[in-house]
């Protein structure tokens, strides 16, 4: 079994790893370990002074040793003495905010369990377990159930939560975290990703300060700014060696991560919806989900630990035909027309597109109601005959014609004022009574936490679907949520509004995956501004950043990397100057970067020159030859671009036979020896530089590693691939 209680102590084990939680005297759940398998009950680390100002609970008596506010507790709550921060808040009936939390029951189940209404990891019942604690506050009838989930062979456990009001008064929920951990030893740094719009998911890694550090978002998605992802690592972890352990929030709105140091050294993190912006009223008999949390840990150093996330996300987070299948080579007419097409532009650029092998074409926005530009339209979800004359059902024949796919572009929870459905709805577009709204790129949110609006949009995206032959669906959202307020939600409730949005965003994204299941669906939130695993429980993959620049790429895809599998991420050669630095790079340079994800392109083929136009070809079939390797290889970082002159990265077959090592110099320098790189997962044996017959042990390219080429010039990319003799 991979849960075992015994002794009030309870043992979650999965391959490599043991999680470990103990009831003591009082019924106080401690968190005792998360780390490697010890074969011991590791309560004996549990030895703690009298510390001056921390409180006693009163069943302690004379014992000033016992200190909630000092002890590893498994979920820690407000208002009883704890004074770090909380995982969970509540308000009762009287007013009050104490929640002591104790030891009621548990279970312990076949499977994985569920959420209602949430993306959550699944597991066939042989692949999983789950365990129920279940802890009920002294005084009121308030429940918290922890739900763990082990996975044992992909060394995963997730975490979630339940309150239950078995009361007969409402409470108020202030905050319910999925996640908490108290880590009483240990020397830590914590790695985050933050960004903005062009630059997501730039890896940072600082020392704990004594206090609290915090990641979040409150722009009612997960954010450019910040990733819902953490990373907590022992000082001198590397992507090789040393323990560190990792967090990865299933959700895509509003989130908080809180890291403290307290001042016995001891570290709490917790994880979940963002508190700032939420309060929800629990009645009689009602219950509150909260979202997942996966975790994994490593004492094989940072690469190890991306890995599992890797498998955990590919297998048993992505659904669908296209989790595992290889994805199409698609050509977005974006970059290449912008708003300024008609069919016979779409038309030209696809015939191109399917002479060089690409098997996709994507019309991407502007091909609906009134929308010539960022100001008007959005929200009519209607074709613009105008612009495709003969309607989108002549045009995606014409495409699938010339042997290429056809896909098509949506904003659905975005309404612009200039528009049909604002003109008809203009309740249904959030914004707080007697106050002007906010805009951004001139469009307003739709409020899903409205049925009629989700109804809505199901009715017209369902129609186009079924009415013509499309098979990928870019689902973008471009802008950050404010002005909160709907009209569906009594004035006490308002604060529910953020959470019910990313309920109702689900809830459509649920239905519309499961009656087209044929389709791709990749998400986009203005490039990766919603790049959680949460969104790609219903899309395999997300448009990584809307900055195509190979050079900003390179960083971006890096930090993407320590959390989401190289499939997940939507990834194409653009034109150059590129649209969002005005650099130019060979197109060389731009196929190698864009190869480390789903492949694509976001260009007029036709102002190609004839070499660059074989080149894209030759990228294409050296793209399909490599996608199974690429996607389901084992991924290693081998570089830190961030203090390197170079992102280097490699590709692993999981039988080791097959490794494709793939980056980018940034800058030559005069008078230097070539630059080595040591390689990563190989076995014992020889292995055959392809190309030139050159012959190495796995170890020899391991320890000793491999010279590149001699660079000349700037973000000059290059490649080796390996096999096994």
């Amino acid at each position: 079994m991979a849960i075992k209680a015994e002794n009030n102590v309870f043992s979650l084990e999965t391959a490599n790893t043991l999680y470990q939680m103990k009831v003591d005297e009082f019924g106080v759940l401690n968190h005792l370990w998360y780390g490697a398998k010890t074969d011991c009950c590791m309560d004996y680390l549990l030895d703690y002074p009298d510390v001056g100002f921390s409180g006693n609970i009163y069943e302690a008596g004379d014992n000033r040793k016992y200190s909630l506010n000092t002890r590893p507790l498994e979920y820690g709550a407000e208002g009883v003495g704890d004074f770090r921060v909380p995982a969970v808040s509540v308000t009762h009936a009287d007013g009050s905010t104490a929640l002591d939390l104790r030891f009621q029951s548990y279970k312990i189940k076949k499977g994985k369990y569920k959420i209602p209404g949430l993306p959550a990891v699944y597991a066939k019942e042989n692949q999983a377990e789950t365990l129920e604690i279940t802890l009920k506050d002294t005084v009121t009838e308030t429940q918290v159930i922890l739900l763990y989930g082990v996975i044992s062979d992909a060394d995963v456990i997730t975490r979630s939560v339940i309150v239950k009001n078995q009361g007969k008064t409402p409470i108020v929920l202030n905050k319910v975290h999925s996640f908490a951990m108290d880590i009483p030893y240990g020397d830590w740094e914590w790695v985050h990703f933050h960004g903005r719009h062009n630059m997501e998911r730039q890896a940072e890694r600082v020392p704990l300060i004594h206090g609290i550090q915090e990641s979040s978002s409150t722009r009612g998605n997960s954010s450019h700014q910040q990733n819902p992802t953490a990373l907590l690592c022992e000082r001198g972890c590397t992507e090789t060696t040393g323990f560190c352990m990792g967090m990865a929030l299933m959700y895509s709105g509003s989130f908080q991560t809180q890291i403290q140091l307290d001042e016995l050294d001891q570290v709490r993190a917790v994880m979940g919806i963002n508190e700032d912006n939420f309060a929800w009223t629990l009645k009689e008999g009602e219950s509150f989900y909260a979202p997942e949390v996966i975790l994994s840990c490593s004492d094989e150093g940072m690469g190890e630990l991306s890995q599992r996330f890797h498998h955990i996300i590919r297998n048993h987070v992505c659904r669908g035909q296209y989790k595992l299948s290889s994805r199409p080579v698609l050509i977005n007419n974006w970059e290449a027309t912008y708003f300024d097409f008609n069919e016979e532009k779409i038309e030209k650029i696809a015939r191109q597109a399917a002479e060089l092998g690409i098997d996709m074409m994507v019309l991407d926005d502007g091909w609906f109601g009134k929308r010539n530009s960022d100001t008007s339209g959005l929200g009519d979800w209607f074709v613009n005959e105008e612009k495709l004359r003969g309607g989108l059902n002549t045009l995606v024949k014409k495409i699938n014609d010339m042997g290429m796919k056809f896909g098509l572009w949506f904003e659905p929870e975005m309404v612009s004022e200039d528009s049909e459905l604002y003109r008809t709805h203009p309740d249904w577009a959030i914004r707080i009574p007697g106050r002007n709204p906010s805009r951004s790129r001139y469009q307003l949110v739709l409020d899903m936490a409205n049925p009629e609006v989700t109804e809505y949009l199901y009715e017209v995206i369902s129609k186009i679907l079924r009415e013509n032959h499309i098979e990928y669906v870019k689902w973008d959202m471009n802008r950050s949520v404010c002005d909160w307020y709907s009209k569906t939600l009594s004035k006490e409730g308002q604060k529910e509004m953020p959470h019910r949005y990313i309920l109702g965003l689900y809830q459509l994204l649920e239905r519309l995956t499961g009656e087209f299941p044929h389709i791709l669906f990749e998400g986009c939130s203005g490039g990766g501004g919603r790049f959680d695993a949460g969104m790609l429980y219903y899309c395999p993959q997300i448009w990584c950043s809307d900055d195509t620049d190979a050079h900003e790429r390179t960083f971006i895809q890096y930090g993407t990397s320590f959390f989401y599998p190289v499939s997940a991420v939507g990834s194409h050669v653009s034109a150059v100057p590129n649209h969002q630095t005005g650099r130019s790079t060979s197109i060389e340079t731009r196929g190698t970067v864009a190869m480390a994800g789903s492949f694509g392109y976001e260009l007029d083929l036709n102002t190609l020159s004839e070499e660059e136009k074989r080149e894209v070809a030759k990228q294409i079939r050296t793209y399909k030859e490599y996608q199974p390797l690429i996607h389901n290889g084992l991924y290693y970082r081998l570089s830190n671009p961030h203090k390197e002159n170079m992102a280097v990265w490699e590709f692993v077959s999981q039988d080791r036979k097959e490794v494709l090592v793939q980056g980018v110099v940034f800058r030559a320098k005069p008078n230097t020896l070539r630059i080595r790189i040591r390689l990563a997962g190989l076995e014992e044996g020889m292995y055959e530089v392809l190309g030139t017959g050159e012959t190495y042990t796995g170890k020899a390219l391991m320890t000793g590693g491999i010279l590149l080429p001699k660079v000349i010039g700037d973000d000059v990319s290059f490649e080796i691939h390996l096999k096994k003799k």
